[in-house]
Formats: structure tokens, C-alpha cells, sequence
């Protein structure tokens, strides 16, 4: 027994080491990785960055253009614009772990058990998910936000139910690749019950697909409530998200666009850095993908 624990614990160490040696060797996974840890150590330390409260105005200051005082302008009330995006990143970096979480929670189990069962469950539940990603993701979260209230917890809630039939799908076919393998079986003959044979047995080798399809629905997510808030059903003034002050800074591209192109430019690395994040590790992590020594 000793010996068995000992050589899969030397196995799982060797397959870590693998995973950090071709983290390390993929440009895309790097870029991404080093632009979303710099995003999370901006949100953890926003308020000690900001040099303005986000909801600070002065009439004497509206529409100011990057200046020492403000980095990045001020806005139509004089509020510092560099503080609001500072501060807006616990926006995104909230809506965007909170959906995919909520998403990945749920989805997750439900694509476990369609693939796991199959049959009658798997048809039922598989429809429900179709229904459900046959309108489009912004389209299905503006409908919901008109029902649930332009609230931001409400925004978690809305992409949460937009993004599991998609977490599903990709548990789902994973499951379905795993589940006629020789170590189900086995636990099958051990006389493990089904519940066991899921989450211990077969949603350990589900992860990776799943790890990867979670960190690009992170931007996806965050892109999704930059856009709720622009069109006034996400985040509520004078909350510093960045789609919402996008929406208030559009009537005023011409004469101080600085108002608009830094919160877009914040967004736009954002997605960029869960993006290139998402398909390094979609290499890595494919199966087909040998380290190359």
C-alpha cells in the first residue's frame, strides 16, 4: 500500500513539473498569466493606488485632459478618471469570477451527470442547455437583467445562468470520454456508488477543458458586463465600472475623449489577458501536446 501511494504521488509531482515546464515554454500562457496577476494586484491595492476617491467631483476640474493631478483626465463631473479605472478593476475582476464560478459550479455537475448517466438524462438535460445557447449570450443576459433589476449581484447571477450551458457542454463531453475508462471500471467493480465514481473518479480528469474553457469565459464575462453597464442594466452611477463610463463619456468623444479611451483600453487588455491566458493553457494542457525536451 505504502509503495502504491508513494509511485502515484511521484506520478502526479512529475505531471506537475511537466505542466510548469510547458507553462513556462508557452509565450501566450506567460503574457496572459503576467497581465491578469498585475489586473488582481491592482484590484487587491486599488484604494492605496487611487489617488482619488472614485466619487470625488469638481466643478473647477470637468472634463480635464491627462495632467499630472490626473493621470488620465477627469470626466464631465471632475471626477479622476485614473482612480475609477483603478477601482473599477474589482468590478470586472467581481462580475467576471463570480459568473464563471457560479457557471462552473453548476454547469459542471450538470454536464457530470448527462455524460456520466446518458440515456433519458442526458436527453432531458442536454435539450434544456441547447434551449438555453440558442440565444445569444448578450441578448439572453439583457432579458434577464430587465427581469432580475439593474443591480450588479444581479449581473453575477445573469451571466452565471448564460455561461453554464456552456460549462456543461464541455463537462459533458469530457465525461463522455472518460467515463468507459479502465479506472471507472474498476471503481465500478469495487462497488463504489455513482456519486463516488463522478466527482472523485471522473471529474479529476474533466478538469483541464474545463480549466480552460472557465478562464476565457472570465472575459467573456467581463466583457459582457462592460456592456450591460454601458446600456444602464449592470453596474448603477456613480459605481466606477468601466462600461459605465464608457455610456458617460460618449457624449463627449469629440471634446474629451480621453474619458472613454482609457476605460476602454483597460478593457480591452483585460480580455486580452484572459484570452491569451486561456488558450496557453489550452495548449499545455492538450493531451496531444507533448513537452518537448
Amino acid at each position: 500500500m505504502a509503495t502504491s501511494t508513494l509511485t502515484v504521488t511521484s506520478a502526479q509531482k512529475e505531471r506537475l513539473e511537466r505542466f510548469a515546464r510547458q507553462f513556462r515554454n508557452n509565450t501566450k500562457a506567460m503574457i496572459g498569466l503576467t497581465i491578469v496577476l498585475v489586473l488582481i494586484v491592482v484590484a487587491i491595492f486599488a484604494p492605496a493606488i487611487a489617488p482619488y476617491a472614485f466619487d470625488k467631483t469638481s466643478v473647477s476640474d470637468r472634463t480635464q485632459p491627462p495632467s499630472i493631478d490626473h493621470p488620465f483626465g477627469t470626466d464631465d463631473l471632475g471626477r479622476d478618471i485614473f482612480s475609477r479605472v483603478v477601482l473599477g478593476s474589482r468590478i470586472s475582476l467581481y462580475v467576471g469570477f463570480g459568473a464563471i464560478t457560479g457557471a462552473l459550479l453548476i454547469g459542471t455537475i450538470i454536464g457530470l451527470v448527462s455524460g456520466y448517466y446518458g440515456g433519458l438524462v442526458d436527453e432531458s438535460l442536454m435539450r434544456l442547455m441547447d434551449a438555453a445557447m440558442s440565444f445569444p449570450p448578450i441578448l439572453l443576459a439583457l432579458t434577464l437583467m430587465v427581469v432580475l433589476g439593474p443591480e450588479l449581484n444581479n449581473v453575477v447571477i445573469a451571466l452565471a445562468f448564460v455561461y453554464t450551458p456552456y460549462i456543461a457542454r464541455v463537462a459533458r463531453s469530457a465525461t463522455l470520454s472518460e467515463r468507459n475508462e479502465a479506472y471507472v471500471e474498476s471503481a465500478v467493480a469495487r462497488g463504489e456508488n455513482n456519486p463516488h465514481i463522478i466527482f472523485r473518479e471522473v471529474l479529476p480528469n474533466c478538469s483541464a477543458p474545463l480549466l480552460v474553457q472557465g478562464s476565457l469565459n472570465i472575459a467573456f464575462a467581463m466583457l459582457a458586463e462592460a456592456s450591460l453597464s454601458f446600456l444602464g442594466l449592470g453596474a448603477q452611477p456613480p459605481t466606477p465600472s468601466w462600461g459605465l463610463m464608457i455610456n458617460t463619456g460618449r457624449g463627449f468623444m469629440q471634446s474629451a475623449p480621453w474619458i472613454i479611451i482609457f476605460p476602454g483600453i483597460a478593457i480591452a487588455i483585460t480580455v486580452i489577458g484572459f484570452n491569451l491566458l486561456g488558450d496557453g493553457l489550452r495548449d499545455v494542457l492538450d493531451p496531444k501536446v507533448d513537452s518537448i525536451e
